[in-house]
């Protein structure tokens, strides 16, 4: 028997190729969830099956007591992507990411300053994942209940950028934040406001983590949507759609904080994981130069702007940026009912927070697909 921690829907998928999925049944779903946003190029993608059966014949794992070259290469890629040098820990999730960030940042308030310091800001509506110290890094209280208290000292949230700049004081080691937030309504942070948080930081030697593990690895846009706000954070997180399917993840700090044994993982960064990684990259930095990403992007987005306008009684507006996107729901309506909707009419979408419609589809999904995807939501909103 399973633990019963999800609340699963009744299909259970066989196969896929590109962004379309198919049941037991042989039904087909056009998919615009991606696996929350970890299959970057889509299903049964040629140069990532050849990449997991070439790894197979030759090693999948020997643990991080040897040396492993595909993560050496890794490593270095994510830094010329990145155009500045950074030191990076592989890991297997989101959340291990981010616990390896807030690891880094209470190292270094305690050897960076004459008092030791070890507070740790984050954003309101913001989500940092599922581990005792992570869930208490979320800036929402529901991922607080009592069941699991009492939890880790040391993390506060405030609703704004200026409530933030406002309460950093002796205490503050790191800001934790996530440019877009994909469980909080996928709502994209002010820029102006984000440079200004940046530089404050800066000014006080505070560290800034950007929490990238949804809206990186060319989701928005760019290789990091950091990049887009014109900045450069201290460390930053990766996982979902970094691995293109193969669970990885990502820690990457412009400091080198950590020392041997302060910090481990046995599977983190394996020749499966990161050989994947590589050749994930490769390929989005390829469709990112040719400038499809960009072209499946405007079409994208164009069409869920159309079916915005055409359901002014279902929808508010849309927010995200790239192809991390949201159609706020007017407050009538049950974003559960439209999910399940969509389910049953051949289409997967998602829910962030209560009130929108997420839509992540992989990176490279075809113009056909999207059309279809979008005919088939229609008709599920109807």
């Amino acid at each position: 028997m399973l633990m019963d921690t999800y609340a699963r829907f009744d299909v259970a998928f066989k196969s896929g190729v590109g962004a379309t999925l198919f049941d037991e049944n042989g039904r087909d779903y056009v998919d615009f969830a991606s696996g929350i946003g970890v299959n970057s190029l889509g299903y049964a993608h040629k140069k990532i099956v050849k990449t997991i059966k070439n790894q197979a014949k030759n090693l999948l794992h020997t643990s991080n007591l040897y040396r492993i070259k595909p993560q050496e290469k890794l490593a270095k890629r994510i830094s010329k992507l990145l155009g500045f040098k950074t030191y990076a820990f592989f890991c297997n999730s989101g959340a291990e990411a981010n616990e390896c960030a807030l690891k880094l940042a209470r190292k270094y308030g305690t050897t960076h300053f004459k008092q030791k310091r070890y507070e740790i800001i984050s954003l309101g509506n913001s989500f940092h994942g599922r581990t005792l110290a992570t869930l208490r890094a979320t800036g929402q209280d529901k991922f607080h209940p009592e069941i699991f208290a009492p939890y880790i000292d040391g993390f506060k949230f405030f609703n704004t950028i200026d409530e933030v700049i406002k309460n950093l004081n002796d205490n503050t080691a790191a800001v934790i934040i996530e440019l877009v937030q994909g469980e909080g309504g996928i709502k994209a942070l002010g820029k102006n406001e984000v440079k200004r948080l940046a530089d404050e930081l800066k000014r006080r030697e505070i560290l800034l983590i950007t929490d990238e593990v949804q809206c990186g690895v060319y989701r928005t846009g760019e290789f990091v949507t950091s990049q887009k706000y014109g900045i450069k954070p201290d460390i930053i997180t990766f996982a979902k759609g970094l691995g293109g399917g193969v669970s990885i993840g990502a820690c990457v700090s412009q400091k080198s904080i950590f020392t041997k044994g302060d910090h481990g993982s046995t599977f983190g960064g394996n020749f499966l994981a990161t050989s994947v990684a590589n050749t994930t990259l490769k390929e989005l930095k390829r469709l990112k130069k040719s400038g499809e990403l960009d072209k499946i992007s405007k079409i994208f987005n164009a069409k869920l702007d159309e079916l915005v306008a055409k359901f002014p009684k279902i929808f508010a507006k849309k927010q995200g940026l790239g192809m991390m996107l949201g159609a706020v729901l007017n407050d009538d309506i049950d974003v559960s009912k439209i999910v399940s909707k969509c389910l049953e009419n051949g289409v997967l979408v998602l829910r962030s927070g209560a009130k929108t419609l997420r839509l992540l589809p992989p990176l490279n999904i075809s113009k056909k697909e999207i059309n279809e995807g979008f005919l088939r939501i229609e008709k599920a909103l109807n």
